[in-house]
């Protein structure tokens, strides 16, 4: 999780949803935008365990981003993928990476394949069973303003706004997601399991597959 003092905001990163490229803009318009430190989960820190830490923070306006549950299985595959290709093509930091990252490591140890990932991962990984509304709401708050994915620049810009800061007019995209439609990439069976693993977001939001 990222706070500004200076703006009063707490930014809230769920995975594979555009968080890098909003942590860097942001850090560039707010100087003082920077980790909220002693959280587990490090820049994915959620909502709730953030505002206990520090409950002084709890007037803050907080935002986060979500994104459709399907296609962002997905994308968090293609780029464990990714990271493991260019890894042992000697980019040196994506064998960093796949040095540090734990979660890739078991995925990658057990998970063959994106039909594993999704059946398998999502009972065996923590991290791949959490709602994304787990990050952003908790009983006593929630998020201000929960921005898609899906309509990345727009809500963005929105967040400027009501932070009083200036649009830098370009989104500089931090990842690029693969390519190719998630939906094909599913069978009955997986498209059921990411429903029911992440009901929540489905109800929430309004995603369809």
């Amino acid at each position: 999780m990222m706070v500004s003092h200076s703006a009063r905001v707490l930014f809230g990163h769920v995975q594979k949803t555009g968080g890098i490229t909003i942590d860097r803009m942001l850090q560039e318009a707010l100087p003082d935008f920077e980790f909220l430190p002693g959280l587990g989960g490090g820049r994915h820190a959620r909502l709730g365990p953030a505002l206990r830490t520090y409950p002084e923070l709890s007037d803050y306006f907080v935002f986060g981003f979500v994104r459709n549950p399907w296609a962002r299985l997905y994308s968090w595959w293609a780029m464990i993928k990714r990271a493991e290709a260019d890894a042992a093509a000697g980019v040196e930091k994506a064998a960093n990476q796949m040095d540090h990252n734990r979660l890739w490591k078991r995925v990658l140890a057990t998970c063959p394949d994106f039909e594993a990932f999704v059946l398998r991962g999502t009972q065996e990984q923590r991290e791949l069973q959490r709602t994304q509304v787990s990050y952003l709401r908790t009983k006593q708050r929630e998020a201000d303003f929960i921005g898609r994915q899906e309509r990345f620049d727009a809500d963005l810009h929105e967040v400027f706004d009501r932070l009083e800061l200036a649009w830098p007019g370009t989104t500089m995209h931090a990842n690029t997601g693969p390519s190719s439609d998630y939906r094909v990439q599913y069978t009955d069976e997986m498209r059921n399991r990411v429903e029911a693993v992440f009901a929540r977001d489905v109800q929430a939001f309004g995603y369809e597959f």
